[in-house]
């Protein structure tokens, strides 16, 4: 306990005798110096007591698709934390293949009387999906964000990633290491990230290596699924119309396409080089470590809060989007060109 008193007080910057003042609920601690404590807490990893703990707002829920592509839980935490931060407990609802639909965890979280709902790659960011779904949910009073997608007909605040930037990155990237047949590995074209990240590949390549659009289109893009077994077949095809690195939609996908090289008896990345997208968590420890595009998680979960925040208190954010800079991480899966290597 001794020991435990010393590390909170250290974190807090103030003194023992103070910890247990307020661990044990005295009086005489000023509000900023308690919050300080309780905050030092919560960073050590021990548990508030009981009488200290904040008395839960209520439920917010929290609909992702299935949780196999790791940046899912990493962006789930993310919100999960902020929510409990301010005094929310968070519900985890997950899609799974033949599971709920998301139209049956929306009605499971609003019979169970959630303040608020957070969607996360959902059917907002399905050009084909009727978006009245939303409407009429605004239309029961729930108020919700929406995660990666946007759709002009929902009124609601939007929160993604620079899917174009991201691209220009990846591209600007490859071509600085002296690519010219550089593909595209996403998921399908309905899609609005899909249908973004295109327009941001497709500009940047005319850009970099003044190919016409439409040879970019039709040779360049392989669309697939956001799967490992996606990433590998779309990599395949690519490297069949004669690419030397390609850039996935997903961390996922871009371990497909290091699979799919190798089956070919190519090293990855002397022979292709390969960028992921996401930065999700172990992808730096992969063999080899992965050049990524980051996808901005904290930044984007906490601004989902923030925003579901406002609009349950009353004072809702403009209904129009967020977007937040990705980041180039610089690993292991690129190198120069075959051809550059060998010049003087």
């Amino acid at each position: 306990m001794t020991t435990r008193l010393a590390d909170i007080a250290a974190q807090a910057g103030v003194s023992e005798a103070t910890v247990s003042r307020v661990l044990n609920g005295k009086p005489g601690v000023a509000a900023t110096t308690r919050q300080s404590v309780l905050a030092a807490l919560d960073v050590l990893g021990y548990e508030r007591p009981v009488r200290l703990r904040q008395r839960s707002e209520g439920l917010v829920g929290l609909i992702t698709p299935e949780l196999e592509n790791p940046i899912f839980p990493a962006l789930a935490q993310v919100i999960g934390q902020a929510l409990t931060r301010q005094g929310y407990t968070p519900v985890l609802a997950t899609q799974t293949p033949g599971g709920s639909t998301e139209d049956e965890l929306t009605e499971m979280l609003v019979d169970r009387g959630v303040a608020g709902i957070i969607y996360v790659s959902g059917l907002h960011a399905d050009t084909t999906a009727d978006m009245q779904r939303y409407e009429r949910l605004r239309a029961r009073g729930v108020p919700f964000v929406l995660v990666d997608g946007f759709s002009p007909k929902v009124q609601a605040p939007f929160i993604s990633p620079d899917d174009r930037a991201a691209m220009a990155l990846a591209v600007t990237h490859l071509a600085s290491l002296g690519h010219t047949r550089i593909g595209l590995a996403l998921g399908p074209k309905r899609f609005v990230p899909v249908q973004r990240k295109i327009e941001g590949f497709v500009r940047t390549v005319q850009e970099q290596l003044g190919l016409a659009a439409e040879t970019v289109e039709t040779e360049l893009v392989q669309h697939s699924l956001y799967t490992l077994e996606g990433g590998q077949a779309a990599a395949s095809a690519l490297m069949d119309r004669g690419c030397t690195a390609v850039v996935c939609a997903s961390d996922m996908m871009a371990l497909g396409a290091i699979r799919a090289a190798r089956q070919r008896g190519l090293e990855v990345p002397t022979d292709i080089s390969v960028v992921g997208f996401d930065d999700s968590p172990l992808i730096a420890f992969t063999d080899p470590p992965l050049t990524t595009v980051r996808k901005p998680v904290p930044a984007m979960g906490q601004a989902a809060v923030r925003t579901l925040l406002e609009e349950i208190g009353g004072t809702p954010a403009p209904h129009s989007e967020f977007v937040f800079m990705p980041e180039l991480v610089v690993r292991g899966s690129t190198a120069s060109a075959p051809g550059e290597r060998n010049r003087p």
